[in-house]
This record gives C-alpha cells, sequence and structure tokens, in this order.
C-alpha cells in the first residue's frame, strides 16, 4: 500500500519554478530517500507533503489526505525533524519530551521512558538540552518526533553537523525504529554514501525534477553497462590469457577488470581460483554517487536533445 502519491507536482515562488512535474510514490513501511544536491527541492517537497505550503499545480495524497485541506490530520499522525532540531535549551531533555508530549495530546509517562532507553539518554535525561552535543540533541529530536507513535517519519538533512560516529548513531536508530515502530521513513539528504544501505528506496532530485527513482538494484541493471571488479589475488598474468576482459595491476596482489556486466564476475573467479588464490573481490563503482553521476549525466545528455 502506498502511504504517499506525487501526481505531476509543480511548486513556483514569485514565477520562479522549484519543483517541476514531480511524480512519485511511497511505499508503507519502507525507507526512502530524498536526494539532491542543495536547492534541489527536496525541503520544498517535505513541506508540501505536510501541508505547510500548496503546491501550484499536481496532486499529493499523504495517509489517505489531502495535504492542502487536511494539512492539520497529517501533522498529527506524522513526526517530522528538520535541520535544525527545534528544542528549548533552557529545558532538559525529560522536560523537553514532556513538553511536547502533551503539545500531541500524546502525554504518556512509559512512552519518554521507552524513548529515552531507545536512544541511551536516560543517563542525560535532566540536564539542559543547551550543554548537549549535536549528536545528544540528534537523538532527543528523533525521540521527539516518535512521541506520538507516527505512521510517517520525515527527516530533512539527519546527518548535518554530526561526526562520523553520530552519523553511524542515527542511521542505525533509523532501521531499528523503521523495525520496531513499523514506521515509514522519508529521508531527504544530500550526503548519498551515508544512506546507501539503510533505504529501499530512492529518489533524486535535480533543479526540481525528479530524475530517477528505484531501488538500488533496479538503477544499477539500469545504469551499470560496465562494472569494475577490484580482485585480491596471486594471479600472475604472465601466461594467463585473461585478454577478453579489460584488466590494469593496481597495487600488490591487486588487480582491477573492466565486465560488461556483474554475471561475469563468478565466469573470472572460476577462472582465476583454476591458477591462483583470491581473498577478495569488490564493486568498485556501484556507489550510490557513481550511479547518481551515471543517472544525473544521463539526464543532462536527454535535456540537451
Amino acid at each position: 500500500m502506498n502511504l504517499i502519491e506525487v501526481s505531476n507536482v509543480d511548486k513556483a515562488f514569485n514565477d520562479k519554478k522549484i519543483l517541476n512535474n514531480v511524480s512519485f510514490t511511497v511505499k508503507e513501511g519502507s525507507i526512502n530517500g530524498l536526494l539532491g544536491p542543495n536547492g534541489a527541492g527536496k525541503t520544498t517537497m517535505i513541506r508540501l507533503l505536510n501541508g505547510v505550503i500548496h503546491p501550484t499545480g499536481g496532486e499529493i495524497n499523504v495517509m489517505g489526505y489531502d495535504p492542502q485541506k487536511n494539512g492539520d490530520e497529517i501533522r498529527r499522525r506524522a513526526g517530522i525533524i528538520t535541520e535544525s532540531a527545534a528544542l528549548y535549551h533552557d529545558m532538559t531533555a525529560w522536560e523537553n519530551l514532556s513538553f511536547f508530549a502533551r503539545i500531541y495530546g500524546a502525554y504518556d509517562v512509559k512512552r519518554i521512558d521507552y524513548l529515552l532507553q531507545q536512544f541511551n539518554m536516560v543517563q542525560h535525561k535532566d540536564e539542559l538540552v543547551g550543554t548537549f552535543s549535536t549528536g545528544m540533541k540528534k537523538r532527543i529530536s528523533l525521540a521527539k518526533a516518535l512521541l506520538h507513535k507516527p505512521r510517517l517519519l520525515f527527516l530533512d538533512e539527519p546527518t548535518n553537523g554530526l561526526d562520523p560516529e553520530g552519523i553511524k548513531e542515527v542511521i542505525q536508530y533509523l532501521g531499528q525504529i523503521n523495525q520496531e515502530e513499523k514506521v515509514t521513513i522519508l529521508i531527504c539528504s544530500h550526503v548519498l554514501h551515508q544512506l546507501e544501505t539503510i533505504c529501499d528506496s530512492f529518489l533524486f532530485l535535480s533543479k526540481g525534477r525528479l530524475i530517477e527513482k528505484g531501488t538500488r538494484l533496479e538503477l544499477e541493471d539500469k545504469y551499470l553497462s560496465q562494472v569494475y571488479v577490484v580482485i585480491e589475488t596471486g594471479l600472475q598474468l604472465e601466461g594467463n590469457t585473461f585478454m577478453e576482459f579489460a584488466f590494469r595491476r593496481i597495487g600488490p596482489n591487486r588487480l582491477e577488470f573492466c565486465l560488461p556486466s556483474k554475471d561475469e564476475i563468478p565466469v573470472l573467479l572460476t577462472r582465476i581460483l583454476q591458477v591462483s588464490w583470491v581473498h577478495s573481490c569488490e564493486i568498485t563503482n556501484r556507489s550510490l554517487e557513481s550511479l547518481y553521476f551515471k543517472i544525473k549525466g544521463d539526464s543532462n545528455e536527454q535535456t540537451h536533445h
């Protein structure tokens, strides 16, 4: 079942088009990345989905509601985390969560306790939020967004300002929330590599247009015309005929092969293993970032033709 349906949506501010004919769906229970550079229109899309602003054209359906008419209903059933943590710095973590829970009409001491435990913040619950690190504020923001058990969670650049450990933590928490609370998640980000392991599907925005969408595998099948594989092996190239595959040595016991598709990998490994050992094999051009630049390049070519 689709929890979000966006059909031919446009948004303009003062005759400047921010979003142009955008259409996509989000399945219930999934984690989705809305990805693209700053200024691509990601935050505008989130605001439209929440009914904070209205589209210039097209239709939006979120959890069965039209954001234009029923924004309050959507916001009641959704959680949102913006780039700024939106917490009161002169209140403790516990006071912040109690305050927002009352605003949501969902005050429940057990729920607050449970969320503090989930985000490893119990020992800090009586400390002022103003004294917290960026990572700790992000955790309390996540707890705040989940107080009323939302069906849908919107995250706008959730890892901004975090160190690598903080990023890893937030990504881990999101996976956990999705599994345990069955909440559907839409994450906006311009940092692609952070999301490639957690999202079920991806939506690529560029200059207000949705240039591609799909699962990682769908995108790979469509855009990976050649596969670069680095193999750690004891293979001596002299006397071995692998001439149908382009390859080069890139270090001691490391060879890079260029193959026409992933299907050739088992064939190549079988042949190498007949004459030598293999310790590792890695496709190096399948990262989300590599795919994005390939997609962006293809969409630019289509625009010019």
